[in-house]
């Protein structure tokens, strides 16, 4: 079984530094929540991994079907309960594909196996908030 050792260390006030096997990055409030708005937020970090694990997959695919993207963006909006502690229920997942020669059911089939077969992270949301996923191209001419 692997595992992964996230260490998160106390720099005073609100704020902490969190390293894990790739780099470290900076976590901490907004002033009226008794922090400085000096780093990022831990919910919002879930979004960006659910992102990031996705866009690792459809970047891979990518590759893989050879296909001719200029760029993408993933657009990742959670949606907290109005009870505490507050919790994201509903996620919506957006994909933006830039290109002038898109394949758009290639890249439609690439968001699917990210979503359905290959992101961890995705399971992992899906078993506590409802996910949407939209696609979107943006075909140059």
């Amino acid at each position: 079984m692997s595992s992964h050792l996230i260490t998160t260390t106390w720099k005073g006030n609100m704020q902490f530094e969190s390293t894990n096997p790739g780099g470290s990055l900076l976590i901490d409030t907004a002033e009226e929540g008794g922090g400085s708005n000096n780093g990022l937020r831990p919910k919002a970090l879930m979004l960006s991994a659910l992102a990031g694990c996705s866009g690792l997959d459809v970047a891979s695919l990518i590759k893989k079907m050879r296909l001719d993207v200029d760029d993408f963006k993933i657009e990742t909006e959670g949606f907290l309960t109005d009870t505490e502690p507050q919790v994201y229920d509903k996620i919506l997942v957006t994909y933006h594909f830039y290109g002038t020669n898109l394949n758009n059911d290639k890249l439609s089939r690439a968001v699917d196996l990210s979503v359905e077969k290959y992101c961890g992270v995705m399971h992992m949301f899906r078993s506590f908030a409802d996910v949407q996923i939209k696609v979107v191209f943006h075909n140059k001419e």
